[in-house]
């Protein structure tokens, strides 16, 4: 008797830093606006999502802000504001910076998107 290979459609894999994501994620990009305090100046930011989630998003900014910074994000599509941080360094591609921030406390609802189910995965092509 032969053992039968696994049907490849059946394998799951796990990509990189899935397996610590606490809720779906969905690349659109919407217009946000970024409230910032540096040197002690007021200054506000215009830039756009790459990725959200409940707990909150990927943002393509025109500068870079430190690992740390507190900021509020205002949703631009509905006028709603949270509070939140960077999560890590930005990363500078040729769009301009990439800017993980994260809400102080998770905004169900503050995209005004509906994600996925949490065990959706896409079709290999």
């Amino acid at each position: 008797m032969t053992k039968s290979k696994p049907r490849s459609d059946t394998v799951q894999q796990v990509l990189p830093g899935e397996e610590r994501r606490r809720s779906q994620r969905v690349m659109v990009r919407t217009p946000v606006t970024l409230y910032v305090t540096i040197a002690g100046q007021p200054l506000t930011i215009q830039a756009e999502t790459v990725a959200v989630n409940d707990h909150g998003a990927m943002v393509l900014c025109s500068r870079t802000l430190p690992t740390d910074m507190k900021l509020e994000i205002r949703n631009d599509r509905t006028g709603e504001r949270s509070s939140c941080r960077v999560t890590r360094t930005p990363r500078d591609t040729p769009e301009g910076s990439l800017i993980p921030v994260e809400f102080d406390t998770p905004v169900r609802g503050f995209w005004h998107i509906s994600f996925p189910p949490t065990d959706w995965k896409p079709l290999d092509s």
